[in-house]
């Protein structure tokens, strides 16, 4: 298994869309904690690949001195693809001069909560039924996932 990290380039646009329409349903989503609709194939990201086969997407932007993550997914699991992503991201952000990483996932996110404080990042807002308002915006989220209802935003950020 030879894994790859390297910055989303324009002839990356297919598998990038694929992998976002797989994990989101098309290619835009609600950045949770701002509330607007993104292309997240429009933003800067990386991709991942193991064995020249994409094993995961994550798109960024940065606003001011924090990098957002908007989106992040690991196709291939339990093979270090996420943290690789994330190391990616962390690299870029630092060079950028950010002074933090951030993200928001939904409460129901139990497997990301704990992949994302395992790697560094601290748990600072509960956005109450912030979903609630994304729906709005994007009325495909689902209301529930493994029996938990999708209602509130939680932010995470880790100081560079």
């Amino acid at each position: 298994m030879s894994m790859s990290v390297r910055a989303v380039e324009p002839q990356d646009l297919a598998n990038v869309t694929r992998v976002l329409t797989e994990s989101w349903g098309g290619t835009t989503v609600v950045a949770l904690g701002r509330g607007e609709l993104i292309d997240a194939a429009a933003q800067p990201g990386f991709i991942a690949e193991i064995d020249g086969e994409p094993a995961g997407v994550i798109t960024y932007a940065q606003r001011g001195d924090s990098v957002e993550i908007i989106t992040i997914d690991a196709v291939i699991p339990g093979r270090g693809v996420g943290a690789a992503l994330l190391d990616a991201v962390r690299a870029a952000a630092a060079e950028r001069g950010a002074a933090r990483l951030w993200l928001v996932t939904t409460n129901d996110n139990t497997h990301a909560l704990r992949f994302y404080q395992r790697y560094g990042f601290d748990l600072i807002a509960l956005h109450r039924h912030g979903v609630d308002r994304a729906r709005e915006l994007k009325p495909g989220i689902p209301a529930e996932s493994d029996g938990i209802p999708i209602r509130h935003e939680l932010e995470l950020e880790l100081i560079l």
